[in-house]
């Protein structure tokens, strides 16, 4: 009777295994489509736009600024950004890694902003974005980072 009852809960088990399913590949997809079409919406320069690819408890960090936590903050930091008349920003995914209902992007970005001089500004560098599987199976950011390759003091 043991030996039957051991056999049924490893059968079960296989079964529970089988039925289990990696989805990382498929949500790497989903990610690096998000990612994608979050860089082309940029060019709206449209902060709500921009905004709704974050969750609602999603932090920023953007270089020579403080952290903004949370959509009224980011709102109030994308807002002026995006009025800038030289603002432009561009961004490529070159690594998408998804596990469970985390993932993140990372890649080169080009930004490009009105200098303290009045002149347009070029800046280079990386990002680092955080993504979190929503409750619908969509995907939003809840932690971004930028870190430019100028020197300090280079802008």
């Amino acid at each position: 009777m043991r030996f039957c009852l051991l056999i049924g809960c490893v059968g079960l088990l296989g079964i529970l295994t089988g039925c289990s399913q990696d989805t990382s590949a498929a949500d790497a997809q989903a990610v690096k489509a998000k990612n994608d079409a979050w860089s082309k919406d940029i060019a709206s320069k449209d902060p709500a736009k921009f905004a709704m690819y974050y969750a609602d408890d999603a932090t920023v960090m953007i270089p020579n600024e403080p952290i903004f936590r949370g959509m009224d903050n980011i709102k109030a930091v994308l807002t002026p950004m995006m009025q800038d008349p030289n603002f432009a920003l561009s961004f490529q995914a070159e690594k998408v890694e998804a596990s469970g209902i985390l993932a993140y992007s990372q890649g080169p970005y080009k930004m490009t902003t009105t200098g303290r001089d009045g002149k347009p500004f070029n800046d280079t560098g990386k990002y680092l974005t955080v993504w979190r599987k929503q409750a619908d199976g969509s995907w939003k950011v809840i932690e971004d980072i930028l870190n430019s390759d100028l020197p300090p003091g280079g802008n």
